[in-house]
């Protein structure tokens, strides 16, 4: 029967201290770094003195099922009756504009309500820098899953309307419309549009979205059954 050398058991036990170092590190640091990661991007819960829902606590009723988009690739098209048609990146899109928070909750045709702290751009800051046309009345929203709804102008132009990239203090994970969705405010869930791609500005006051071509309300209004 052969025997180790004692040169052969020195390197085995040098082997076996690097795979100790290595396993150490994996599950010591690299984890313990992730953790950190994750503790640093907990969402708020609180707001003002007043208590906010998860960001768990929505029901999954998107068309197609969550939609997963890339950040590197992703553009915000701005078309329609402009007079200077425009493209965002991501980045360049929340770094242009100011970030306001609002709490504003969201109340499903479902029956459920969620009280989220949203933070996002406003779109009268957005639309000051498009050279609207003087026939558009109506902005219609496009999303990655091909869900649609439209807006009077005026409602987006004379309130504060979020388009938010964080919820709670986290940027919205992609089962909640990453990258940006619509804070209807004073709206149904089903105006709140997720994974805007694209934003038309018409001259189609009669636009039919998604849900409203199937019967819905066009306008949304909470105070108002949302079908006839």
């Amino acid at each position: 029967m052969n025997r180790l050398k004692p040169k052969n058991i020195i390197l085995f036990i040098l082997l076996l201290i690097a795979l100790i170092a290595v396993g150490y590190y994996y599950f010591y640091v690299f984890n313990k770094q992730k953790v950190n990661s994750y503790l640093a991007s907990i969402e708020i819960r609180q707001y003002q003195g007043k208590n906010l829902s998860s960001i768990n606590d929505f029901v999954e009723n998107s068309i197609k099922g969550p939609q997963y988009i890339d950040k590197n690739n992703y553009r915000l098209q701005l078309t329609g009756l402009l007079g200077n048609p425009q493209e965002f990146t991501y980045d360049s899109l929340i770094n242009k504009y100011p970030s306001y928070k609002k709490a504003v909750e969201l109340d499903c045709v479902q029956g459920w309500s969620v009280n989220i702290l949203w933070e996002g751009i406003l779109f009268k800051d957005m639309f000051k820098d498009l050279a609207i046309k003087p026939e558009a009345n109506t902005v219609i929203f496009y999303a990655v899953d091909g869900y649609t709804t439209s807006f009077p102008i005026s409602y987006l132009t004379d309130n504060n309307i979020i388009m938010a990239y964080k919820m709670n203090g986290v940027t919205i994970p992609p089962e909640r419309g990453f990258p940006f969705m619509l804070v209807a405010e004073s709206k149904w869930g089903y105006k709140w549009i997720k994974w805007i791609t694209r934003i038309e500005f018409s001259a189609d006051s009669n636009y039919k979205g998604y849900w409203e071509s199937r019967g819905y309300n066009a306008s949304g209004d909470l105070n108002r059954p949302f079908t006839p």
